[in-house]
């Protein structure tokens, strides 16, 4: 049974633009110890998905319309702010995305490390502040005897990631969302940073949902990966099959514009056209007016998510008709 099933979860922004579709209609699950990668470019609701589920989207503008979110037997979509206190931070935590901005300048590290801890009352004072220690030795700052009574801004950005890491894990979750953990991190710092979430994962038996726009970082470290583009999802399955047997034409076209896998000498692809307007009603696969294999199919209804094989799902009209293969 999955740790987490979301379903039909629609989050819209209601502005004086008009109403902004962020998230439409996405459902997907995440088992224990799984790790979920959410994949798309800015602004395909990837994030604004996870912060529904925390209960973390600014009201007003922002307003969860519909769907549920599971987890462990109880409806996150449907807890008041009371209830919703006792599993953030405690059962579900977060990364997220940039460090500087979520850290508080004011209050020394060790301050924010056991603030969990004392708010959950999983700890005393002492106990926690024990534990702060641990947690900074384990996520590999060194020093951390001295450093635990430092500012944020004394510390650098990957040692600021590491920090937040800590947090994030010190109440041992059991489902960890990580918003782009490695954001701005040189290539170094960023595969120290994976391989550090990945072990105390597997310590912990923690389910992770990993988002991102970095396709070579989620292939080395999802099990499964969703691609989303205009607020919903438009394939998923396997990490592996979601690599070498592309079934949406965005997630092949995506591929193709990783730059490491241009021919030398040659232009570089992008995708042409720009995303669709989220104010405006959707008429159709959302990828039509950017798609290379656009057809009459595309333009008519809401494509679904379908399966086609060994759970691989598609909301490609022309590949669930047959009339579309990608390579």
């Amino acid at each position: 049974m999955p740790l987490l099933t979301v379903n039909d979860l629609r989050t819209y922004f209601h502005t004086r633009a008009g109403v902004v579709r962020a998230v439409d209609g996405v459902s997907f699950s995440v088992d224990k110890g799984e790790t979920l990668g959410i994949v798309g470019e800015s602004g395909s609701g990837k994030s604004v998905a996870c912060y529904s589920l925390m209960g973390l989207i600014p009201k007003p503008p922002g307003r969860i319309e519909s769907g549920t979110a599971d987890f462990d037997g109880m409806d996150l979509l449907k807890m008041s702010e009371r209830e919703l206190n006792r599993v953030r931070g405690r059962r579900v935590s977060m990364i997220f995305q940039d460090p500087m901005t979520s850290l508080n300048p004011f209050l020394r590290v060790e301050d924010q490390l056991i603030e969990p801890l004392l708010l959950h009352g999983l700890a005393d004072k002492q106990t926690a502040r024990r534990k702060a220690l641990e947690m900074m030795e384990q996520v590999g700052i060194q020093g951390a005897a001295s450093r635990i009574r430092m500012y944020p801004h004394e510390f650098s950005g990957g040692m600021r990631q590491r920090v937040m890491i800590a947090m994030a894990l010190i109440t041992e979750p059991d489902l960890l969302i990580a918003d782009e953990p490695t954001t701005a991190l040189d290539v170094t710092v960023q595969a120290q940073i994976l391989e550090l979430i990945k072990t105390m994962q597997q310590r912990m038996h923690m389910a992770v949902i990993f988002i991102s726009h970095d396709l070579g970082v989620v292939a080395g470290f999802c099990d499964r990966v969703n691609v989303m583009y205009a607020g919903r999802i438009v394939e998923s399955g396997l990490t592996q099959s979601i690599y070498y047997h592309p079934s949406h034409p965005y997630n092949e076209a995506l591929q193709r514009s990783i730059p490491a896998l241009q021919p030398k000498g040659h232009e570089l692809f992008t995708i042409e056209g720009q995303p669709p307007d989220l104010t405006k009603p959707l008429d159709g696969c959302s990828f039509a007016a950017r798609c290379a294999h656009v057809g009459d199919l595309c333009r008519r209804g809401n494509p679904l998510l379908k399966e086609m094989k060994d759970g691989h799902s598609t909301a490609c009209v022309r590949v669930q008709e047959g009339g579309l293969e990608l390579k």
